[in-house]
């Protein structure tokens, strides 16, 4: 497995946290767990060789070769296969969530735990652009074109401050600050509050505060795996220990312990320095 980082447009880096190119020889092995762990953004992914079979929960989808995918923000994990055993590789865009809102201006919730072809959530623009960069032969054309697309679609829309603000307050906090601190810090209610995040974020903020927390750990335990992230700050997130591992199931499907034992290469490359 081969992984890529890309910088992102200077315009576009408060709204886009990672650019990735994604190269395997093959399908993986039939043990590996083939799991993407929820981390709180919406994603576009642009299988250039070979296609991408993905399953939330009971939502598939098969994404074709040179189709554009647009991925929203999640709450359970995803499994994901390749299409045939051949070549694969596919270019990922991950969205804070600052920026999906602000770039795919739909009820968010409506994309929330599924997937879709670009094409049927933003129409005839999102057609020309898939022809454009299945036309294009180098991968790094195929990154400016869709970039110079989400540009476009950034120029159109506005962003909403005060829900700008309650997502840095939760991603500077790893996912501690409380609804009641939002309110304070706003003056909204809690009621306005989650009906802005379910309508632009995807998800209420306690639970993305939930994502968050665990994608501190998730995180810390992919880049080195020698380290008890299970064990490291727990009570500092946590209420306890139970507390940690029935988010932890609910986030990848297992236990801390059975999860730790397992064989998630794949899912956990995308976290590595």
């Amino acid at each position: 497995m081969k992984l890529e980082l890309v910088q992102p447009r200077i315009e576009l880096r408060a709204f886009i946290a990672k650019i990735w190119v994604f190269e395997n020889t093959g399908r993986l092995p039939e043990e590996a767990m083939k799991l993407i762990v929820p981390n709180g953004m919406a994603k576009l992914v642009i299988p250039f060789r070979n296609g991408l079979l993905g399953k939330y929960k009971d939502w598939y989808h098969h994404s074709k070769e040179a189709s554009i995918t647009l991925i929203g923000i999640a709450d359970s994990p995803a499994i994901v296969d390749i299409e045939h055993d051949a070549p694969h590789g596919n270019i990922g865009i991950e969205f804070s969530p600052i920026g999906a809102y602000r770039l795919f201006q739909v009820r968010q919730v409506e994309l929330t735990n599924k997937i879709f072809q670009l094409t049927d959530v933003l129409g005839k623009t999102a057609h020309e652009i898939n022809e454009r960069i299945t036309n294009a032969e180098a991968i790094s054309e195929k990154i400016q074109i869709i970039q110079t697309y989400l540009l476009s679609l950034l120029s159109k829309s506005e962003p909403d401050l005060v829900l700008d603000y309650c997502l840095r307050q939760i991603e500077h906090s790893n996912g501690l600050v409380t609804v009641n601190e939002l309110e304070k810090k706003t003056g909204y209610t809690s009621r306005w509050i989650h009906e802005k995040f379910i309508e632009k974020v995807g998800l209420s903020p306690k639970n993305l505060c939930s994502v968050t927390r665990f994608m501190h750990f998730y995180e810390a335990g992919a880049k080195n795996p020698d380290v008890d992230f299970f064990k490291r700050d727990v009570y500092r997130y946590y209420y306890d220990q139970a507390h940690f591992t029935k988010d932890f199931k609910r986030f990848t499907g297992l236990s801390p312990v059975k999860f730790i034992k397992s064989d998630n290469e794949f899912g956990q490359i995308f976290y590595k320095d």
